[in-house]
């Protein structure tokens, strides 16, 4: 264990042996490994945009293992997933990387109410033999209390298993504007809130210079990486990891950009999906090179 996580590790005071050997491993594991960053490949975009908006533009990527098989040559931290994706290569890739099981999740048919349904549980994450669980809360939500309640017995229960926990963090809701979903204040509220509910690693949206809610000094909060700052700071003063979400398909050098801001700010890294497998391997597997490259 490097000294860096080794001080990581110490933030978490009342984690049992069992959540730390499984965040040990995560942050251990891969091209980033022992650095203190992360970069995680998380496919559950077929759950909540379908399959032929998430897969068509890369068709071998309709496979499970293939994404198994990208994140294991690409070298990243971790592959998080719904169920039946983790069960159609957890035999084949068992013991290859670290695997996050998604707890919860949504679809676009249904789109009335901001809220996930549970899809998996604990007992199928350690049956499948996964390092932590994920699970999705919507701050401002009418729903919002239903998730967090859900969310506090999860996070209870996994760790009493000694899994880690990873908590996505997306404010919407009727009282929140949709510019105010990735407003920088209105961001670091969410990812303070998932620091409360016990996270272990927090998911976060990129935060934009757009204030929702608060007053900050327009200095404060205009570069990227100064966000990113104003973020960490809400994770119990930097004491919690906090990671952020690639987002909507984007340009590569916009994708190296944020990578060097989040490095800038002290986020702990990326969780990069549709940016990663809707590009062909090769091009995937050279970007993926090019952000571990920028976060050592």
């Amino acid at each position: 264990m490097s000294d860096k996580v080794k001080q990581i590790l110490s933030c978490y005071e009342s984690e049992n042996p069992g959540v730390k050997a499984n965040l040990t491993r995560i942050l251990m594991h891969g091209k980033l490994g022992g650095t203190g960053k992360l970069v995680i490949l998380p496919v559950d975009q077929g759950f909540e945009h379908g399959p032929l908006k998430s897969f068509e533009v890369n068709p071998d990527a309709y496979d499970p293992h293939y994404h198994f098989q990208l994140a294991v040559d690409s070298g990243v931290s971790a592959y998080a997933a719904p169920l039946g994706m983790i069960e159609a290569g957890a035999s084949t890739y068992a013991g290859m990387l670290p695997l996050i099981l998604k707890l919860n999740s949504s679809n676009s048919l249904h789109s009335l109410t901001s809220d996930q349904a549970i899809t998996a549980s604990v007992k199928d994450a350690l049956r499948l033999g996964c390092t932590a669980v994920g699970f999705t809360i919507y701050p401002g939500s009418a729903k919002c209390f239903d998730m967090i309640e859900e969310a506090r017995e999860i996070i209870a229960e996994a760790k009493s298993c000694g899994l880690a926990v990873v908590l996505w963090s997306y404010p919407r809701g009727e009282g929140i504007s949709k510019e105010g979903e990735t407003a920088v204040d209105v961001i670091a509220y969410a990812a303070h809130i998932a620091a409360l509910l016990g996270a272990n690693i927090i998911k976060v949206k990129l935060p934009t210079n757009y204030l929702e809610k608060e007053k900050i000094e327009a200095e404060n909060i205009e570069p990227l990486f100064k966000r990113i700052e104003y973020v960490r700071k809400s994770c119990f003063a930097g004491k919690r990891i906090v990671v952020f979400s690639g987002g909507e398909s984007k340009g590569i050098d916009d994708i190296y950009n944020e990578a060097k801001e989040i490095k800038q700010g002290g986020g702990n890294g990326s969780i990069i999906g549709r940016n990663t497998f809707q590009r062909k391997r090769e091009e995937a597997l050279s970007m993926l090179r090019e952000i571990m490259g920028i976060y050592t």
